[in-house]
């Protein structure tokens, strides 16, 4: 009698410890709230940098020109433009702020007179103050920058399939698709700046060609921001995915024993 009763209490130690050991791996499966906390404040970050990215090129306030004030006229002329049309102004010299030798700033009040440009509609090339566009250059940083939308929206579904299904395996994926997005942000904006460049140096004005001088203006503010905001939410996200021991034994709990 004695031995039955040892042999049953050892039994049920055994399948007390292996209900114990199934438990852990269960949940081990799924994300532990702390994780799953980090990765809802990080997806909170990315989310404010894919608005300013939406905001960035859906808006023409990418770079301004400048025509430079003439003491015979009232008014001069200013432009500003982004990745899908520009917008030519006609502003009186009045309203321009006293010791600014150019027009502007394109906020200003004035007449003014948008048009998408005409690679996007016809196939040509856009003349700017008697300038004209480089469309190969144009075309490509509209598409890049729509790329990296693209790439923000993928990273957005494999975050939120990671948080809902628990499909852990998708953080890197999403953390991949996100840091693609800010590169891609990144690198839309310098080739607009060499299209800017390009349609300045485009051939040899014409001798009634006014002179020009640039800006950049808030929207490109807001494409380097998003580009970066993406970028760190993308490496957050793939901090996430490594393993815990490596920073572990760097960062011992406080109350462990050390050697």
């Amino acid at each position: 009698m004695m031995w039955s009763n040892f042999f049953m209490q050892e039994e049920d130690r055994r399948r007390a410890a292996a209900s114990r050991r199934r438990a852990q791996g269960q949940q081990n499966l799924g994300l532990t709230p702390e994780l799953e906390g980090k990765i809802k404040l990080v997806l909170l970050l990315s989310s404010v940098g894919a608005t300013l990215a939406v905001l960035s090129v859906g808006t023409e306030f990418w770079v301004e020109l400048n025509t430079y004030k003439t003491n015979s006229s009232a008014v001069c002329d200013a432009a500003h433009l982004g990745l899908w049309k520009v917008c030519t102004k006609r502003l009186w010299q009045a309203d321009v702020p006293v010791g600014r030798e150019t027009c502007g700033p394109a906020e200003l009040p004035g007449e003014a007179n948008c048009t998408y440009f005409k690679f996007f509609t016809t196939g040509e090339n856009t003349h700017i103050f008697q300038r004209t566009t480089k469309k190969e250059v144009n075309l490509a940083a509209a598409v890049v920058a729509v790329l990296g939308l693209v790439a923000a929206a993928l990273g957005f579904l494999c975050i939120i399939m990671v948080l809902s299904k628990d499909a852990e395996f998708l953080l890197r994926v999403g953390a991949v698709c996100f840091g693609l997005s800010g590169l891609l942000l990144l690198a839309s904006l310098e080739v607009f700046r060499h299209s800017v460049v390009a349609l300045l140096q485009s051939g040899v004005p014409e001798p009634q060609a006014p002179r020009l001088t640039y800006e950049y203006s808030w929207s490109l503010g807001c494409g380097v921001a998003a580009g970066l905001i993406l970028l760190v939410g993308g490496g957050c996200f793939l901090l996430f995915t490594l393993p815990s021991w490596p920073w572990g034994s760097l960062c011992p709990k406080r109350g462990s024993p050390t050697a």
